[in-house]
């Protein structure tokens, strides 16, 4: 069965969310926040990561097709916040299909949501969001719309280093994606894998801890907008390096493993 197309444009019935403080702290540690990082690990003044947006705007996706899950990656993550978050609170959100695109060995396929607080129904965060599902291109189609993004030719204002746990993954897992290809060796194995990789989120949500607190002053407020592609696995227990440009609010970003592998490429943030 091939990718149905007949989904691109169609608008999902709304989902609701809720989430509560011990969700939001339980992320934070999940990206890797811990002691120095007290605002948001524990209930004392409690803020909210930026990056939590993604989560608690995702809503259960419609069924693309029959393929096999272990050849699905995620491929690139977008957000917008219009306000901060609560640390515990709830939206509503839409989705839909926004594209389909053939890069040959695979398929890329795009998807945004909006979500509303419950109470207000004030739109709070828009994501952006592509997987990319090896096998499955070939079809004739669009490759796609080209990104204009460009390496900066100056040395990084910042660069910034994180370490992760060996049991990064297990503790990401806890906020809500049981993807075994992130836990359980075999499934790993029939991605290509010869242990189980750390989510793309999770690395997503530690370089956007080294954007908090590089550029944002670790005030989330400030906090406006986050984009990146996914270009590499990331292993539980390796350290990232983000290297940050920054040009007033528009910032610009690479991060890297300590070989040099780039896994998160083309990032941009908004930093009010």
């Amino acid at each position: 069965m091939a990718l149905d197309h007949s989904l691109i444009g169609i608008e999902s019935p709304p989902h609701e969310r809720t989430w509560t403080s011990k969700d939001t702290m339980l992320y934070a540690l999940g990206v890797g926040a811990g002691l120095s990082e007290l605002e948001f690990t524990t209930e004392k003044g409690q803020r909210v990561l930026p990056t939590f947006a993604v989560l608690a705007a995702q809503a259960p996706g419609r069924r693309l097709g029959d393929f096999d899950p272990a050849l699905l990656v995620h491929a690139e993550q977008a957000f917008e916040l219009r306000a901060e978050l609560p640390a515990a609170g709830g939206v509503r959100t839409t989705t839909k299909v926004t594209g389909i695109y053939d890069k040959g060995s695979g398929a890329l396929v795009t998807t945004e949501a909006t979500a509303v607080d419950l109470s207000t129904g004030e739109v709070v965060i828009a994501n952006r969001s592509a997987v990319f599902i090896r096998g499955e291109g070939g079809f004739g189609g669009d490759r796609g719309p080209k990104d204009a993004w460009t390496l900066p030719d100056r040395a990084p204002d910042h660069k910034v280093t994180y370490s992760t746990k060996p049991e990064q993954a297990l503790i990401y897992r806890l906020s809500g994606d049981y993807n075994p290809l992130h836990s359980d060796p075999e499934f790993a194995a029939r991605a290509g894998f010869d242990r189980p990789i750390l989510h793309g989120l999770c690395t997503y949500g530690v370089t956007g801890r080294a954007l908090l607190h590089t550029v944002a002053g670790s005030d989330p407020a400030r906090f406006r907008a986050m984009s990146g592609r996914f270009t590499s696995p990331v292993f539980p227990g390796e350290s990232l390096t983000v290297s940050i440009w920054a040009d007033g609010s528009d910032v610009v970003f690479r991060t890297a493993k300590d070989d040099g592998t780039v896994v998160i490429d083309r990032g941009r943030a908004t930093i009010g």
